[in-house]
């Protein structure tokens, strides 16, 4: 048996008793599902996963096919901004599309910074389609011990 988490959506599920309804009411046509899944695209915006640590916060960011000079990180008045382009491949006229799920275009994610981080400490690494943002903590944000002594 496999533990995993997995992100809970309700709109999916909302979605998915729509689809059985339509499917039990309009007998499930072809045609109707292939326009029900055309409206569900959407833009594209990478997933992220953020953590920290005693001394980092640090955000990872799903950016496959896209290339490191089509990506910029900024910060701007306690905002983190990451933003690129993921460019949709040629097309080729003897080459027949079933499906395209994939999206394409420009993307941002803007994060709001803590109060208790350096803004002139953050660093980026670009690695294998992930982005690796580090932002340090300020030193009075760091845990630190505090020796009791005994009279």
């Amino acid at each position: 048996m496999k533990n995993e988490l997995t992100r809970w959506d309700p709109f999916r599920e909302l979605e998915e008793v729509h689809n059985r309804l339509s499917s039990f009411f309009d007998g499930g046509s072809p045609r109707n599902r292939e326009r029900e899944e055309s409206l569900m695209l959407t833009e594209w915006a990478p997933l992220v996963d953020i953590s920290e640590d005693d001394k980092t916060y640090t955000i990872k960011v799903e950016l496959p096919e896209v290339k490191r000079e089509d990506i910029k990180v900024s910060v701007e008045n306690g905002m983190l901004t990451i933003s690129g382009e993921r460019r949709r491949e040629k097309e080729e006229k003897n080459r027949k599309y079933h499906r395209v799920e994939r999206s394409y275009g420009s993307f941002v994610r803007n994060f709001t910074l803590p109060q208790n981080v350096d803004p002139s400490q953050v660093g980026a690494q670009y690695r294998d389609g992930v982005l690796n943002v580090n932002i340090a903590k300020s030193e009075q944000a760091r845990p630190h011990s505090i020796e009791v002594k005994v009279d």
